[in-house]
């Protein structure tokens, strides 16, 4: 396996040279840097001191939360014999110290204690009950063959981050496979991302449930190919129903005009989900997050201005695609900054999105929008 050697944030890796990232023997993809930078940010704010990084490929992302945070002890694991070695070689060249290597296990102590296992992460994660504070899973596709053993692994107040990078079938281009492995109806169109988005909170809130687990969603995105959700649990089952009441469906007509309801069972034969109408951010850590980023001394700039559309963004369930609704109605399309001053002027909140840079969060009903669409004609 050829190699060459990349920085990222404090870590050095060695990563195999391909032409291809998916023909690559040990999977990196560097477009994913955005990702581990939130969840480094994160795992500062959190403080959490075990966290397990299920399924670790180069081992990038447990190698800078040993490096950048304060966890005190980091799991890294790949079921892939090449992607075991790599990560030790990977462990090597950022600690110094004896890393014992015995079989599928090596472990480095000293100020920090990494663990790297070249095991089944599903396995690994039933062995450690409820042992780790963070359970991190960042998958090549679905994240649900994984979770009921991670919600095992963790604390029952710890914190699950979750990517899925199925993209295509939480956003309805294979609805079959949305139907088998979210056990909920998706939606095309403009409302896709964030309605995905809701159908993977939502199919984690109803298998925490199952454990008498509720959950608080600390910040949940869309980038790129990919969904990523960091998840507060919370112990209890008046906690876990609670999550559950905040389940429910979206209706969108041939207008462009959404509506959801919060229920069980959908009361129409067109709905989309169950997914989750819950905030998608919790103000305070989002907030945090984005002033660790202008202080970290590896910040990129990128990840402070994502974090900055995240923290001004309007928090309520789905937005309106100026681009759309124009086309809807035969009207031309403005200015995005146009409509939201019109909005604002009649007294109603409205923000830009980071899930489309044409649309906007607002609590403008339907027909606010429209009106302000045509009054810039």
């Amino acid at each position: 396996m050829e190699l060459k050697e990349v920085r990222e944030g404090l870590a050095r890796i060695l990563v195999p040279k391909a032409e291809r990232i998916y023909d690559a023997p040990v999977f990196y993809n560097p477009l994913m840097a955005l990702n581990r930078d939130i969840s480094v940010l994160a795992l500062k704010v959190l403080g959490s001191r075990r966290v397990l990084d299920a399924l670790s490929a180069t081992g990038i992302r447990g190698i800078r939360y040993a490096l950048e945070t304060p966890a005190g002890e980091i799991w890294l694991n790949d079921i892939n014999p090449n992607a075991f070695r790599l990560i030790v070689d990977n462990v090597k060249l950022n600690f110094s110290g004896e890393l014992k290597i015995e079989g599928k296990m090596a472990i480095l102590e000293g100020e920090k204690t990494l663990v790297v296992t070249n095991a089944d992460a599903n396995r690994l994660m039933n062995e450690q009950f409820r042992y780790f504070d963070f359970v991190d899973l960042d998958p090549f596709g679905s994240p649900m063959e994984f979770l009921d053993s991670a919600l095992r692994a963790v604390k029952r107040r710890g914190v699950l981050a979750i990517t899925a990078t199925d993209t295509g079938v939480l956003c309805g281009a294979y609805r079959n496979a949305c139907l088998r492995k979210y056990l909920a109806e998706p939606i095309r169109g403009e409302l896709c991302h964030e309605a995905g988005l809701r159908i993977l909170i939502g199919t984690l809130v109803r298998y925490a449930a199952k454990y008498d687990l509720g959950v608080e969603v600390l910040l949940a995105y869309y980038r790129d190919h990919y969904f990523r959700a960091f998840l507060q649990l919370r112990n209890g089952a008046k906690t876990a129903d609670k999550s559950m009441k905040q389940l429910g469906y979206l209706y969108q007509d041939e207008s462009g005009k959404f509506e959801f309801e919060n229920a069980f069972l959908p009361s129409k034969a067109t709905a989309h989900g169950p997914l989750w109408l819950g905030p998608l951010k919790n103000q305070e850590f989002v907030e945090e997050l984005h002033r660790l980023s202008a202080e970290h001394p590896l910040g990129s700039k990128k990840t402070q201005k994502f974090l900055e559309l995240l923290k001004d963004e309007l928090d309520v369930p789905f937005f309106y695609d100026t681009h759309a609704v124009a086309r809807r109605h035969g009207l031309e399309v403005r200015k995005l900054a146009g409509v939201i001053e019109i909005l604002y002027e009649k007294g109603y909140k409205a923000t830009r999105t980071h899930f489309s840079p044409t649309a906007l969060k607002t609590d403008a009903p339907f027909e606010e929008v429209l009106e302000a669409l045509r009054e810039l004609q």
